[in-house]
């Protein structure tokens, strides 16, 4: 938000300096962004009154211009500009003045004809970009009186920035508010005359629809001068406000909504169409806006309609049907409170943003609309004329103003200083809160303009800001120094984080709104849970996995030339799910689930000479997974499996002690190939609670004895897996003590005869046996060997292999 300080100090204005100033709002919570001059620095150029023009005797595009400038004598001025005409008032540079930029002015021969200054447009002295003339100033500017002070250029201009919950600060009334109440100087209200009713014309409106509209006022004015000139002092406020001012009627209402906040609307009460119906729109309605779009609306959002055709989108802009012109002569002022839930989103969804929107949409004070109604109408009475009606008021659904308590205390602790009853007490008068005392509860009912008061800390918060900041005494806090024990069997987030960086991989944080066809496409999750109000359309979804988010950032490295790319994410994934309770930290219907996802792609290992290039593959990304696993690698078992994003013969449902934690494969060609990846990157995606909780290693003592070692080969079925038999094999070792002296079982080798087109492949292990106390001998080796040979023939589809 921007403003010139001196409209501020219009309605309140303290001893204080610009600076001292700033440093108070921002720390009152009102960050002053910047403070920058009106004008830049220039000397020495006064308001000049052009007496005579002549054309020039040597060149056909300049004039020769006699010039007063207040010192009593007639100026000699050569100058160019178009609208150099005997009559008007401009700005003159006097010889030795000093332009922006450090231009300095003095007597010069132009085709030889002595020129003592300069006339200077708005470009020349920084004041804007247009140069197409001179800047022509007011008829009423005295003659010879400095520029600076004739146009208040050493105004500042005040650039707010401003939280989404002070809405009531989105003006220079809300402002001055906070500015009286952090000086204790007195507000200075603009004084409204009630304009007297002269017509007994009401323009008929139907509010339909209480929950989008709460108090609507409008009255009719006839016989008003569109094209009545601004007044000049409006145009300079509004113009350093960072409006462009238009015509008067559209200036009025722009300087009372930046003035007082409150957005309203002008109607060409001519092209209105019989009464004004407020209400929600209909399927397949369309607008035109006066930016010139023409939208389609859905149900959710509300119009102000005249008979047949649509007039205005409520809350937010009107529309081009009953827009006034400069032919304009009879209008119909409309003021409403719009439901700021009614409001929220509509303008972005339609890809444009509103003064008024985004003021109705954080809240507008409900309470002041006939006062401001009256202060609008007597600014266009006064400087377009016109007759106007009664004002038409109707209060349909208001928010309550429920009283808020906040305990002496609690404040006290919370801000750590020894508050006195009477010191909050004057801090919530100052703000012109409304309270009640009661056992030290101060009870305190919210004004009608601000919609940010609601529990306790919000009142605390409010004593904090105007008691200062920088009063409050920087004490450390004390605590016992108690060291906390970590807990060994659990691993948080930084861990998991660590460990995979250690592995090579680089972590990512992805949006958590995705695209709906990722949705579709990457998870199979044909309902995915929307957002109302997306920041971009494109993502409008919430992610039920991060594997697309993940593609995306491969996608985005690939298309950079990147050869290699290995990323991570750890965040929160969004599905449906109606057991889920609400609660502190969930949200009814919706799980909210952590997860651990990485992607690779590319080579296996950086490039260097000692290794062969080859690409990374399933088994690759398994290790890494097994090596966050640690030594709870060993109970992690892949079982084939599809999934809508990983290729059908290369991907593996994850279990962990027979439960289920996430899915490893590559992606599937036809999403590589629609991504345009040469080749598929492999991803997984794990359930990071599982990965959190970690047994206790069991230390044992190691044997001194040598280790056996012995291979035994089978046939099996191809249908079987090693899965199966590694399963049948510890499930023999657990339940005969004689085989305990199994340490480690690994295959090594696979083999089938493809030219027979038999289905059979031979699969071979090698066993390390060891005992505790003593040396094995050849006999108990066989008889050890012999049991797991036979643990595995009495499976279907094995016989051992001669």
């Amino acid at each position: 938000m921007q403003f010139p300080e001196s409209w501020l100090r219009a309605f309140v204005n303290p001893d204080i300096s610009t600076e001292e100033l700033s440093h108070r709002l921002t720390m009152a919570g009102l960050e002053v962004e910047e403070t920058n001059p009106v004008a830049p620095p220039f000397s020495g150029i006064v308001v000049a009154h052009i007496v005579d023009v002549a054309a020039h005797p040597d060149a056909d595009k300049l004039r020769v211009c006699q010039v007063d400038d207040g010192s009593g004598a007639l100026l000699q001025i050569v100058c160019g500009a178009p609208n150099a005409t005997a009559g008007i008032k401009v700005p003159l540079a006097r010889v030795g003045a000093e332009l922006p930029g450090g231009m300095k002015i003095g007597p010069v021969k132009m085709r030889g004809v002595e020129s003592a200054g300069m006339l200077c447009s708005a470009r020349e002295l920084g004041l804007s970009q247009d140069h197409a003339g001179l800047l022509e100033l007011d008829q009423a500017a005295t003659v010879g009186q400095s520029l600076r002070d004739a146009l208040d250029l050493d105004d500042m201009l005040f650039t707010l920035k401003l939280t989404p919950n002070r809405a009531d600060c989105l003006s220079i009334l809300g402002v001055a508010r906070e500015v009286a109440a952090l000086t204790g100087q007195p507000l200075q209200l603009p004084s409204v005359e009630p304009v007297v009713a002269t017509l007994q014309d009401r323009l008929p409106v139907q509010v339909q629809a209480p929950d989008l509209c709460g108090r609507f006022a409008g009255r009719i004015i006839r016989g008003v001068n569109a094209r009545a000139q601004t007044p000049s002092w409006m145009k300079a406020r509004l113009e350093r406000a960072g409006q462009r001012p238009i015509s008067a009627l559209v200036d009025i209402s722009n300087y009372v909504m930046l003035e007082l906040g409150r957005p309203t609307h002008v109607f060409d009460l001519d092209r209105v169409q019989g009464g004004l119906t407020v209400r929600w729109a209909k399927p397949g309605e369309q607008i035109e806006l006066l930016n010139g779009q023409t939208v389609k609306l859905e149900t959710d959002v509300g119009v102000i309609a005249g008979g047949d055709q649509l007039e205005s989108l409520a809350g937010i802009m009107g529309g081009e049907t009953s827009a006034v012109t400069l032919d304009t002569t009879n209008i119909y002022v409309e003021a409403a409170f719009w439901w700021p839930e009614a409001i929220m989103g509509r303008a972005r969804r339609y890809k444009f943003s509103s003064e008024a929107s985004h003021r109705f949409e954080r809240g507008v004070d409900f309470a002041s609309i006939p006062e401001h109604l009256q202060f609008m109408t007597r600014l266009i009475m006064d400087i377009c004329g016109g007759q106007a009606g009664p004002v038409d008021d109707q209060v349909i659904n208001l928010p309550e103003r429920n009283p808020v308590q906040m305990r002496l205390q609690r404040c006290q602790r919370i801000l750590g200083i020894p508050l006195t009853r009477e010191e909050v007490a004057r801090i919530f008068t100052s703000l012109g809160l409304q309270h009640v005392i009661a056992d030290d509860v101060f009870s305190v009912t919210p004004p009608s303009y601000r919609f940010d008061l609601c529990i306790e800390e919000d009142l605390i918060e409010e004593v904090a800001r105007i008691y200062g900041f920088e009063r409050i005494p920087d004490v450390p806090p004390v605590a016992q120094a108690k060291m906390r024990t970590e807990v060994e069997t659990l691993r948080g987030p930084h861990m998991l984080r660590a460990a995979m960086a250690s592995l090579d991989y680089q972590e990512v944080v992805n949006f958590a709104f995705v695209e709906e066809v990722w949705e579709h496409d990457l998870v199979g999750n044909a309902n995915p849970i929307k957002l109302l109000n997306p920041i971009a359309s494109q993502l409008a979804v919430m992610r039920s996995s991060l594997i697309g988010g993940l593609v995306a950032n491969i996608v985005h490295n690939a298309n950079r030339k990147q050869s290699r790319v290995r990323v991570f994410e750890l965040g929160r994934v969004f599905m449906r799910d109606a057991s889920v309770p609400d609660g502190d930290l969930t949200v009814a219907g919706v799980n909210q689930p952590v997860r651990l996802a990485g992607a690779a792609w590319g080579p296996a290992d950086e490039e260097q000479w000692g290794v062969p290039t080859r690409q990374v593959d399933f088994y690759d990304v398994k290790n890494d997974l097994e090596s966050v696993l640690g030594h709870q690698a060993s109970k992690l078992v892949c079982i084939a499996d599809a999934h809508p994003a990983l290729h059908p013969g290369r991907s593996a449902r994850l279990e962990l002690d027979g439960k289920c934690i996430g899915w490893l494969g590559e992606l599937h060609p036809r999403w590589a190939q629609q991504y345009d990846l040469v080749h598929a990157p492999v991803v997984f995606e794990v359930d990071a609670e599982a990965l959190s909780e970690v047994g206790l290693f069991q230390p044992r003592e190691l044997s001194r004895q040598p280790v056996v070692i012995r291979d035994l080969a089978v046939w099996v079925d191809v249908s079987i897996t090693y899965g199966q038999l590694l399963d049948t094999l510890n499930s023999k070792i657990q339940s005969d003590a004689t085989l305990s002296i199994v340490k480690d079982i690994k295959l090594f080798d696979v083999w089938r005869d493809k030219s027979a087109q038999n289905t059979e492949k031979s699969m071979a292990f090698r066993f390390w046996l060891q005992g505790r106390d003593t040396t094995l001998d050849e006999a108990t080796v066989e008889r050890c060997l012999a049991g797991l040979l036979e643990a595995l023939v009495n499976m279907s589809g094995v016989r051992p292999r001669a």
